[in-house]
């Protein structure tokens, strides 16, 4: 029996997103005889956490199903486990890597992976807590239909459960590493409004995540679809194709990955960077490793804290701080570009090796693409004016400490990544320990 994770991080109520992805751990036992284990990596407290574990405590029991709530405390003592058995020099450090007192996007993902490798999945399935399901004839559209077809399969094998296949033949053999719909509805990035204040000043932030070594067409071009998801129309019968995605279709927000890759590289420990969990998807897209695309797209909302006040200046900054990661990523993703299928073993693994190289060589980069950066984003937001010269502001004020986080963030990355699979390891030998709801 295929044993699969449907996981969803959150730092915010979210009882109706619980009950939905039930629905959807509910569907994938009934439809292809799965066991899926629910894991809810909660970092909530209170009131909020109290309404969540009320909504796990509300599911309705399951065969087949098993819900994993954990909240903070239970997370931390996991991680401890795992990471004292792995023999690691450094404990505290890890520990903070995986579970620092921020948010931390890539971190809440890697969570999820040593919770999965814990429970003995296969593949591991991200969901968002702001966003839904399409809707058919009165049925939620669940993604992890075509997931569950094609993850962890051969692709030759997997070619039968698509629409259209372009798979190269010689890549019949190896692994489904991934399958992803993308969203509807707001962009990814919570920065639509800049666009209606201002749409030249938007062009000239969203230009400073594209590629620096590409054109001044290319970058244009990027900035038109960057952040939008997919201009198709809603659901109405499926449609998924089979070879080498492009980068730029592949989302987090709706996915599944096989064990065989986030096993291998973890995503960015940055904090409060939003955007830093992509690194992995580069990885196998540019090691040319097979993935299904579909239509089974979520909707994408936001919730409200993010949009005034200290909300509104929280989540920008976590913008600001993407786009300087990227001076870090860019040599990196160019790299394994570059490496190609080079980065794949005998067997069609992930070669770690060659990665951390990457990383550690982005490490010194020169720090001048990040000053022009910052002083683009202090024109652009002072121009915009109120709530933006307010941010522009904050951002002046913690300038060098932008920078050197970037740079940090980099450093810590090529640490995770030294100590991952000896985490990995100890985080399947000791089990996620007592914190599970059996749902029948």
């Amino acid at each position: 029996m295929q044993r699969v994770c449907l996981a969803l991080p959150t730092m915010r109520p979210c009882p109706e997103t619980i009950a939905d992805l039930a629905e959807e751990a509910a569907y994938a036992v009934a439809t292809f005889g799965a066991e899926v284990h629910l894991l809810i990596l909660d970092t909530t407290d209170g009131d909020a956490f109290a309404r969540n574990a009320g909504a796990v405590a509300a599911l309705a029991p399951t065969p087949g199903v098993v819900v994993h709530h954990l909240g903070e405390a239970r997370q931390r003592e996991f991680l401890r486990r795992a990471v004292e058995r792995s023999g690691a020099a450094d404990p505290e450090l890890l520990l903070d890597l995986m579970l620092p007192r921020a948010v931390a996007y890539g971190s809440c993902v890697n969570r999820l992976f040593l919770g999965a490798a814990a429970l003995g999945c296969t593949s591991t399935h991200l969901r968002n807590d702001d966003a839904d399901f399409q809707v058919l004839d009165g049925q939620k559209v669940f993604p992890i239909h075509h997931e569950l077809l094609s993850i962890g399969r051969p692709a030759g094998e997997a070619a039968a459960g698509v629409s259209r296949s372009e798979l190269d033949p010689a890549d019949a053999d190896k692994p489904v590493m991934l399958v992803c719909g993308s969203f509807m509805g707001e962009l990814n990035v919570d920065i639509g409004e800049i666009h209606e204040l201002d749409p030249a000043v938007y062009r000239d932030v969203v230009r400073l995540w594209t590629p620096p070594v590409w054109s001044e067409e290319e970058r244009d071009a990027m900035v038109d679809v960057s952040f939008k998801g997919t201009d198709s129309e809603p659901f109405s019968a499926d449609e998924s194709v089979l070879g080498v995605p492009d980068i730029w279709d592949v989302n987090m927000c709706n996915i599944a990955l096989d064990h065989r890759g986030y096993e291998v590289l973890p995503l960015l420990p940055s904090i409060e960077t939003i955007g830093c969990d992509y690194a992995l998807l580069h990885s196998l897209v540019h090691a040319r490793m097979p993935g299904v695309v579909h239509n089974r797209h979520i909707v994408n909302y936001y919730t409200p804290e993010r949009r005034t006040g200290a909300g509104f200046i929280s989540y920008q900054m976590r913008f600001v701080k993407f786009l300087l990661s990227m001076l870090y990523l860019y040599p990196v993703y160019g790299g394994m570009i570059d490496l190609g299928r080079g980065m794949l073993d005998e067997r069609h693994g992930l070669r770690i090796e060659p990665i951390l190289d990457l990383v550690r060589g982005s490490v010194d980069w020169d720090r001048a693409g990040n000053e022009h950066c910052l002083d683009v984003l202090d024109r652009s937001y002072r121009k915009l004016g109120g709530k933006y010269a307010e941010l522009a502001d904050a951002v002046a004020g913690k300038r060098q400490q932008l920078l050197d986080e970037a740079q940090e963030d980099a450093e810590r990355w090529a640490v995770l990544i030294e100590a991952w699979a000896p985490m990995v390891a100890a985080a399947r030998a000791e089990g996620l320990g007592a914190a599970e709801v059996p749902a029948g």
